[in-house]
């Protein structure tokens, strides 16, 4: 907040920072003051403007300037310090009426470090391009446009959005707000196009439409297919079944086979066993015979010793 009498100086100096931090064709003069828009302008600034001198031929009247003389110049600098960080940022604008209408030349300056008019901006000659030259050299950045010099002071102060100077200008030499809405729609809102974004919800709405209709169509298309779905599963299941049985059917053949083999291997052992034991029955028979006949032939024999031959002679 500034304070002081009337004339001390107070619009001035927020003038030179919207100098400083806005374009010429945003800056509104002497707004502070309550004065009309074409009280003050940077030509009367850069001009030293003091007094009207009234004509009396004319009868019109012109403004008296301190600084008439076409090779004057005029310097606005301020210094910016963040003692947190213990950073320093100058910004500064070198003016020069040259023409006798219109707005003065003028060119930016932007550093990252303390400047002052007193010892950089003096003592160079008559020659701007000299103080140009001059600066570069100290390393700060000069330009001849304010964009680029916006840029610039934007990035040394950590300034975001461009809306945010906007702001700073609305407010710095605010003495009312009549519409409280239009204040923050206008100055504080970042402005966008709401027409393309009404269309793009306009034509997301028409896609979801459509691809409601879309799916809503395929269920219906769903819904009517079903029967044919099941019918398909029930023929897909049979045939499935018909292939099992199939293969069921064409083992059967071979199941018998080797269910019949496997009877007929037990059989065939079961007679080789009797046959066996038979062999043997037949063997201990033959033995026994061979026995029996010996014990005839014995016995024929003890016959025929005991007389048994006499029957035969007699």
């Amino acid at each position: 907040m500034l304070t002081g009498d009337i004339g001390s100086g107070k619009s001035t100096i927020v003038d030179a920072l919207t100098t400083l931090l806005v374009p010429s064709h945003k800056a509104a003069y002497n707004k502070a003051a309550g004065a009309d828009a074409k009280e003050r302008t940077l030509r009367s600034y850069v001009e030293g403007h003091y007094k009207s001198e009234r004509n009396e031929a004319t009868g019109k009247s012109r403004p008296k300037g301190l600084r008439e003389n076409k090779r004057t110049y005029s310097v606005i600098l301020g210094v910016f310090h963040n003692h947190g960080h213990d950073e320093t940022v100058t910004l500064a604008q070198v003016f020069q009426q040259r023409e006798s209408t219109g707005q003065p030349y003028r060119f930016f300056v932007t550093g990252a470090k303390e400047l002052s008019i007193a010892t950089d901006f003096a003592d160079f000659g008559t020659d701007l391009r000299d103080l140009r030259k001059r600066l570069r050299s100290a390393g700060a950045d000069v330009f001849d446009d304010f964009p680029k010099y916006a840029t610039s002071l934007r990035r040394l102060l950590g300034i975001r959005s461009e809306q945010a100077l906007e702001l700073f200008h609305q407010t710095v030499s605010m003495k009312s707000v009549g519409n409280l809405n239009d204040f923050v729609r206008d100055h504080m809102l970042e402005p966008s196009d709401a027409s393309a974004r009404v269309a793009d919800i306009i034509g997301h709405f028409d896609d979801l439409t459509k691809a409601h209709d879309a799916v809503k169509r395929a269920r219906e298309q769903l819904e009517a297919l079903q029967p044919i779905v099941d019918t398909a599963a029930k023929y897909d299941a049979a045939h499935s079944e018909r292939g099992g049985l199939e293969s069921e059917r064409s083992a059967v053949r071979l199941f018998i086979a080797e269910l019949r083999s496997g009877l007929l291997t037990a059989e065939i052992a079961r007679l080789e066993a009797d046959g066996a034991a038979l062999w043997q029955r037949q063997d201990a028979a033959e033995a026994h015979q061979r026995k029996l006949t010996q014990d005839r032939e014995a016995l024929s024999e003890e016959r025929a010793k005991a007389g048994g031959d006499r029957i035969g002679e007699l």
